[in-house]
């Protein structure tokens, strides 16, 4: 242990009355005189929000500049009126709004452009559309949300000549009111309107197949909600430290959407693979790789992190510091550090600064802030998202947050009718029934399971992951009874074709015994013909036969009778021989 002086040091803190370790130890904070900081009164937010919008607007029409008040008037008052009717509760911890909403809703004001925005309507329905983004993208129900748009309709009936107002906030089939930077193309980044679902729709198709050219296919259903989730997200990380809070059950499309949307910015999509050997290190290793490829290379990067990757609660203190500063202490080794000030010098150089180690240093994390993104996921079920962000608080103050609402009953027509179409449901009343049923057997498990949670205080969670999980089933259900059916079937006409095979083979048989059976008939005539003959024949030859025995027996006789007289006369002959030899 090596002790330390420190001289010559004073020091400043800050911190938040109402959240995160807003409790000290009393000898620490008796070293320190006490400032309390109130907010700013309307006079102050005029004057400062005033110089940057007045500024902002000086090279557009005489008559949007002179619109600059009022809009400073209208974002005050739904500021206000926003703050004190959504109140901070132990379920909506995150209903705190302070000037840094304030301050984001101006941002994206400031985004505008004199050729695009050159209309007052235009410029208050850009009102509307970034107070919406900061304020109600962050509610939580619907009835907050319904709130909300009756007091920025009124807001903006009072300021504005917005005339159709109305028409973006209807419940049935309202008006887009989006602006984002693809409205008019992938290749423009302007900031501007969408004027239509259908064009937007064309736009994010477009990208999506350019992301499944290279990267692992998606196959999303993009939906109204979808598009919408996808144009705030872009619009968040467009923006240099902008970053994300995502909060929604799973299955809302957390991930794939903004995967979609860093495509969309050009950003490279970055996510941990959490592994059983996955620890701290590799943690910090991945983040270390992150901030090179950010502010060496001037890489955009997405980081995209899940609450189901927190493997160790110590990683959300990493994310905090990114997210707050953008500076995590001790992320890197001197060596690596040294190395890292080394590479910025020349950049620190052409910005006009003198290339010592700590401008190095402020130049590389000022690059890592502009071009590195984190959209963070998270799930509000049980009490973990709670806890985490009252003690890592910039997971809610330096993020933007987009609450994701239950998908309406469109919205899951919509989905099941993209999944069904790929199979043959058959007739079209019967591929239109089976489509309708899935959102009504989905919202009537949500109308039962809050039934159940009155009676049981127990909750019954249906998620659009619940919804695509029954889509997934029927049609697995549906492919497996078919190929029982099929293979019946076929088994059923291999059958029959075989019976119809014997059979045909039988008749052949049975037609060939008939033409033998003539055959046999007419050769058993013939063969009865010619035994008949061959009987006459034979009686002929057998009487022949006798009258050639009696002969045969008379030669016999007379054969006898030529012997004998042949033998008598060799006797004779025999007798005569020797007097004949005497005569001589």
């Amino acid at each position: 242990i090596v002790l330390k002086e420190i001289v010559n040091c004073q020091y400043t803190a800050c911190m938040n009355p109402t959240a995160g370790s807003f409790i000290i130890n009393p000898r620490l904070q008796r070293l320190f005189m006490t400032l309390a900081m109130d907010f700013p009164g309307q006079d102050s937010l005029m004057k400062i929000y005033g110089t940057f919008l007045q500024g902002h607007l000086k090279k557009f029409k005489e008559d949007v500049q002179d619109m600059s008040t009022k809009i400073l008037q209208a974002a005050l008052a739904l500021h206000d009126k926003v703050s004190s009717t959504f109140r901070k509760t132990a379920i909506n911890f995150h209903y705190e709004f302070t000037v840094r909403h304030l301050a984001n809703v101006f941002q994206g004001l400031l985004m505008s452009t004199p050729e695009l925005f050159n209309s007052t309507t235009k410029w208050g329905k850009l009102w509307l559309h970034e107070s919406e983004r900061v304020y109600a993208d962050r509610l939580v129900t619907l009835t907050d949300l319904e709130a909300y748009s009756k007091a920025a309709v009124a807001i903006a009936k009072k300021y504005f000549s917005v005339s159709d107002v109305d028409d973006y906030y209807k419940k049935k089939d309202p008006k887009p009111l989006i602006f984002c930077h693809f409205a008019r193309g992938l290749a423009d980044k302007s900031y501007d309107e969408v004027e239509d679902y259908a064009s937007l729709y064309k736009t994010l198709m477009e990208a999506l197949n350019e992301y499944n050219e290279t990267n692992a296919v998606m196959d999303l259903v993009l939906f109204e909600d979808a598009m919408k989730h996808v144009c705030r997200i872009s619009r968040i990380v467009s923006n240099p430290s902008g970053h994300a809070l995502l909060v929604g059950v799973g299955g809302s499309g957390k991930q794939s959407l903004s995967r979609l949307a860093a495509h969309i910015c050009g950003y490279t999509t970055i996510t941990i693979v959490i592994s059983g050997s996955y620890s701290m290190n590799n943690f910090k290793e991945d983040i270390q790789k992150m901030y090179k490829r950010a502010g060496l290379k001037g890489e955009g990067i997405l980081f995209l992190f899940t609450d189901s990757q927190i493997v160790d609660e110590r990683m959300l203190v990493y994310i905090n510091d990114l997210l707050s500063s953008g500076e995590i202490p001790d992320l890197f080794p001197q060596e690596d550090k040294d190395e890292i000030v080394n590479a910025m010098r020349s950049e620190t150089k052409s910005l006009g600064l003198i290339d010592t180690a700590e401008n190095c240093w402020s130049v590389f994390i000022q690059k890592v802030k502009t071009n590195l993104h984190m959209v963070f996921t998270a799930s509000p079920v049980g009490e973990n998202f709670r806890i985490r962000s009252q003690r890592f608080l910039a997971t809610v103050t330096s993020t933007v947050i987009d609450w994701f609402q239950p998908w309406p009953e469109s919205s899951l027509f919509s989905v099941a009718k993209k999944f069904l179409d790929e199979i043959d449901l058959g007739e079209d009343y019967l591929r239109n029934a089976v489509v309708e049923f899935m959102p009504y057997s989905f919202a009537l498990v949500n109308k039962v399971s809050k039934k159940f949670f009155e009676v049981e205080r127990r909750y019954n969670y249906t998620t659009p992951k619940t919804f695509l999980e029954l889509i997934k089933l029927y049609k697995n259900v549906l492919l497996r009874k078919r190929k029982q059916t099929q293979d019946n079937i076929d088994r059923l006409e291999n059958g029959l074709n075989k019976l119809h095979k014997v059979q045909g083979e039988v008749d052949l048989l049975v037609e060939a015994a008939k033409v033998m059976a003539v055959e046999v008939e007419q050769k058993v005539a013939s063969a009865n013909v010619f035994a008949e003959q061959v009987g006459i024949e034979k009686e002929k030859v057998n009487a022949e036969n006798a009258a050639a025995q009696v002969e045969a027996e008379k030669c016999a006789e007379i054969a006898k009778e030529v012997s004998e007289k042949q033998a008598s006369c060799e006797r004779d002959l025999a007798a005569a021989e020797p007097l004949v030899a005497q005569a001589e």
